[in-house]
Formats: C-alpha cells, sequence, structure tokens
C-alpha cells in the first residue's frame, strides 16, 4: 500500500532540513520499494526561510512534496494535503522526531496487514516510554484526555498526539461526518469521531521524547480552545445520530 506522511510546520527553519533528512533516511530503508511513499511538508504560514527551504528540498528529493497551505492552521495543513493526496495510506508525525521512528513499520503494519481503519500513538499507554516530559505538560495532558473521555464518552488514551495514520477513504468519511476543526483539535476530532462511527482504532504504545526547546505550545490559551471544540464537537454527535 501507498501512504504520504505529512508534516505540518510554521516557521520551523532552524530543524526543517535536518529532520525531513533524518525520516527520510529511515523510510528509505525500511520501505524501498520505489513510489510507494513520500514525504508531504505543509507550510501553514511560515515567515521565516520555512517555506523557501522546503520548495528547495521537494525539487532535489524526488520523494518530498511541498504544500503550501493559505493560512495557519495544523488541521487545515493536514486537510489540505490530504485531499490533495492520492495515496492509500495518509497521516502525519511532527517535525521534532518525537516520536521514535522505529514505531512507523508498527503503524503501517497494523493498517495494511491487520484492517485497522486508524492509527494513533499514546504516550498514556501502559508500555509507552516518555523521555524528559515536563510535569505541568504531563498533568495538562491527562487532564485533557479524562475530560474527553468523560466529557465525550470515547476510550481511546491519548487523543493530542502527533502521531496518526489512517487509510484515506476513512479521511473522506471523517472529512463528511464533522471533522473540520483548522487547528490542532482537528487530530483529536479523527479518534473521536472514528470511535462514533464504529471504526476499527488501534492504540500504538511508542518511545516518546519531547523537545521542549522546540515546543510554542500555550497550556492555557491552547486548553481554552480545546473546550471549546469539544462543546461545538459534541453537538456533531447529535447530527450524527440523526443521519449516521
Amino acid at each position: 500500500m501507498t501512504f504520504d506522511v505529512t508534516i505540518p510546520v510554521l516557521n520551523e527553519e532552524e530543524t526543517l532540513e535536518k529532520n525531513v533528512k533524518i525520516l527520510h533516511h529511515f523510510l528509505k530503508d525500511h520501505f524501498p520499494e520505489s513510489g510507494q511513499w513520500q514525504i508531504v511538508i505543509a507550510d501553514n504560514g511560515s515567515t521565516d526561510q520555512t517555506a523557501r527551504i522546503a520548495q528547495r528540498m521537494s525539487e532535489t528529493i524526488p520523494e518530498v512534496v511541498f504544500v503550501k497551505v493559505p493560512r495557519r492552521g495544523v488541521g487545515l495543513a493536514l486537510k489540505t494535503s490530504w485531499s490533495q493526496s492520492n495515496a492509500d495510506i495518509v497521516g502525519y508525525m511532527d517535525l521534532d522526531l518525537a516520536t521514535d521512528l522505529s514505531h512507523f513499520p508498527e503503524a503501517y503494519e497494523a493498517i495494511a496487514n491487520q484492517k485497522q481503519d486508524i492509527v494513533y500513538a499514546s504516550r498514556l499507554h501502559p508500555r509507552s516510554q516518555v523521555i524528559d516530559r515536563p510535569f505541568k505538560r504531563e498533568v495538562a495532558s491527562r487532564i485533557f484526555n479524562f475530560l474527553l473521555k468523560v466529557y465525550l464518552r470515547v476510550g481511546f488514551s491519548d487523543g493530542m498526539c502527533g502521531f496518526k495514520f489512517l487509510k484515506r477513504p476513512v479521511f473522506n468519511r471523517l472529512l463528511k461526518a464533522g471533522a473540520n476543526n483548522d487547528g490542532w483539535f482537528f487530530s483529536t476530532e479523527l479518534l473521536v469521531i472514528s470511535e462514533w462511527l464504529g471504526l476499527k482504532v488501534f492504540e500504538l504504545p511508542v518511545k516518546w521524547t519531547d523537545d521542549v526547546s522546540s515546543s510554542r505550545v500555550k497550556i492555557i490559551p491552547l486548553a481554552k480552545r480545546y473546550i471549546k471544540s469539544m462543546i461545538e464537537l459534541k453537538k456533531q454527535k447529535a447530527v450524527l445520530q440523526k443521519h449516521p
């Protein structure tokens, strides 16, 4: 099966080329078949040299594609990239490569050969190994995921981890069912609506290393946006129940 790995980026000129090349080298080693995969760099509003670097890489590395997104928003970047894809599997990972690349073949195997619809990495799985995560971010993540379970009645353990892959027809189905947030919450919507639709959701325990130096996440503003998005998404559940 073919697959696209989208990396949403915003002002990442310092680490873009280095980390994309690390991912590219890994995929070449583990998926050597020509034309099976590509890396999509989705720039969503960078004001530094990120877009120029991504464009140059797309011109010199056959497996790298550059997509320019009209405005900021991780969800918008993913929707733009995946909507243009012809691959069997679409997915994304964060540029910081926090999720160990050794888990990539596991994610592919789950969809390609175990017939799963969507795979997500979980930092909260009992077998996961989380390294260098600040206490404040760990607590915030656990509280947020607890709220998801209680308020939206879902069973997955980690809605926020930036490592998810799914069948492209499943993405189209989720989009029609209401996965439309333009921000970070889109990643969580994918899992919530997948559960509501009864799709096969696979939880992947991972080794995950926090790169605090690269994080621009502000917990309080992000929490406010997430809670607002959760309320909007719960309204969508009523619509799905009326029109499955």
